[in-house]
């Protein structure tokens, strides 16, 4: 794969950040088709851009010939997105605390933190296919 496959409510892309700005319009695309207040779609833009990095910067160490999956989906008043990647997953419980006076000044640490700042829910599913991070976020 080489570049973005774009489905109705599902983009995959070759595991680069060159991508992102597809990602970012297509996800935006779909929230600004639910009439989703323009601070809402920055929020959910900003989480699926961060953990889409932390996929490729990440997940795909051990699979980078494999795809990064997208998925967005509405349910009544809740949009949720799904980012699935097949690297070799991570233990969300022994990630440093961004905040600790140690951490204050690196330049990374943050993605997740952020993400679960600006969703109302955020799940992690690792196996050993991957990990599959979906947020949730009210969006009427």
């Amino acid at each position: 794969m080489d570049k973005p496959v774009i489905t109705e409510n599902r983009i995959t892309i070759p595991p680069s950040l060159e991508f992102l700005s597809e990602v970012d319009s297509f996800i935006e695309g779909i929230l600004r088709s639910y009439d989703t207040d323009e601070s809402t779609v920055a929020d959910i833009a900003i989480s699926v851009s961060e953990l889409v990095n932390n996929a490729v910067t990440h997940g795909q160490k051990a699979a980078s010939d494999k795809a990064i999956v997208i998925e967005i989906k509405s349910v009544k008043d809740k949009v949720i997105i799904t980012v699935s990647d097949h690297g070799g997953g991570f233990d969300p419980d022994q990630l440093d605390d961004p905040l600790a006076d140690e951490n204050l000044l690196k330049e990374v640490g943050r993605g997740l933190f952020i993400v679960k700042s600006l969703m109302d829910d955020v799940d992690i599913n690792v196996s050993a296919q991957g990990t599959a991070i979906t947020i949730t976020k009210t969006i009427k």
